[in-house]
């Protein structure tokens, strides 16, 4: 089981520039379905990379699904040369995602983001519109189901006062 609320205090306490997209953002917009994963977009620069593999030193960052015993380091230059990464830590499963379908990088879903406590952790979360955008966008059997209610929630949003 995912440990969200340590991996947002380890990411947040080492100054990591993400925005945070998938499950938990559904949730922080009300959503109720349940999320295995933290999903983020994080900031492809050198300095965020460093700040990215300091953070997650503690927790053990390793290739999900990858064999045991394959060796896999994730520091600065892993994350230069990579782009999206699946993991598991000790912490849960954490997706680090240098570009996302429909959204792309962090700089172009800052616009998009609002700063929620995310339990206990002040960071970046998509917006609504943007979120629904980006489960449209991955267009996957999961994705679609999800839909449903992001889009419920939305008009709910939306709906005038009476």
């Amino acid at each position: 089981m995912t440990d969200f609320e340590r991996l947002l205090r380890a990411l947040g306490a080492g100054g990591v520039e993400f925005v945070v997209i998938g499950g938990l953002a559904a949730n922080a917009h009300g959503a109720i379905r349940t999320t295995r994963d933290l999903d983020i977009v994080y900031a492809r620069t050198a300095e965020n990379h460093t700040r990215l593999a300091r953070a997650l030193a503690p927790l053990h960052p390793y290739l999900r699904g990858a064999p045991a015993g394959l060796p896999f380091r994730l520091d600065e230059p892993t994350l230069q040369a990579g782009l999206n990464f699946t993991l598991t830590t000790s912490a849960g499963e954490l997706d680090l995602l240098g570009e996302v379908a429909g959204g792309g990088t962090y700089q172009a879903l800052i616009p998009h983001s609002r700063r929620l406590d995310l339990l206990g952790t002040t960071c970046w979360c998509v917006d609504l519109d943007t979120l629904i955008r980006l489960k449209q966008a991955a267009g996957r059997p999961k994705d679609f189901e999800a839909l449903a209610e992001l889009v419920a929630l939305r008009e709910e949003r939306d709906r005038p006062e009476p």
